[in-house]
Order: structure tokens, then C-alpha cells, then sequence
């Protein structure tokens, strides 16, 4: 069995109504209960949308310092991710394949090495 992280990046998702999420949200779930029954389901969550909220710990200068805010500016950030313990790629495509259709947005997919 091998791990695999399907994820996307906030933006990927672009803008919709709220009406078009209110229907993605239920297909979303759907997919994760059946990974769940599948015996594949790791863990799969959405982060917080304001990247604001972020904060960041780093030692290389030798000492530990917290900062406010995400570690790097940058135009993307991580919108959400599931990972799947699974026989192998194909089973891995399969989930990310079920998850963009259900999200409506592309998903990455590498493994957990």
C-alpha cells in the first residue's frame, strides 16, 4: 500500500454562486464516505481560506521564531487535500479523479514518500 496526497490549490477553485458550492459540498462528502468504505481514507479537510491566519515557525537562523502570516508570499496557497492509502497510482488516480469531478476543480495528486 502506498500514501497518496490529492490536493488543490485555492485558486483553482475560482468563483462560483453560493448555490453552486451549496451543491458541490454534498458530492464532496459523497466521495470521502466512499473512500471511507473503501478502506482507503487517511484524512481529508479544507484549510482556512484567510492564509492571514497562518503562522510560521522557523529555526535556521539557530533560534526558533513564530511569525504572523504564511512563511511565503505567494499568489497560490493550499485550499484543501485528502490523502489515500492505496494499492497503487491507478487506485490513487481514480480518488483524484472522483474528488475533481465531485469538487468541480483540478486536484494534485503525488505520493507520500
Amino acid at each position: 500500500m502506498a500514501k497518496y496526497i490529492i490536493y488543490f490549490n485555492q485558486q483553482w477553485v475560482g468563483d462560483h454562486p453560493a448555490e453552486w458550492f451549496a451543491a458541490r459540498g454534498p458530492l464532496a462528502k459523497a466521495v470521502v464516505e466512499e473512500i471511507k468504505v473503501a478502506g482507503a481514507y487517511v484524512f481529508a479537510g479544507g484549510l482556512e481560506e484567510d492564509h492571514s491566519k497562518a503562522f510560521s515557525a522557523d529555526a535556521t537562523s539557530g533560534t526558533l521564531t513564530f511569525t504572523d502570516g504564511p512563511y511565503a508570499e505567494t499568489k497560490e496557497f493550499l485550499g484543501g487535500f485528502t490523502v489515500v492509502d492505496v494499492a497503487d497510482e491507478e487506485a490513487a488516480r481514480l480518488w483524484a479523479g472522483k474528488i475533481a469531478v465531485a469538487c468541480g476543480w483540478p486536484q494534485e495528486v503525488r505520493r507520500v514518500v
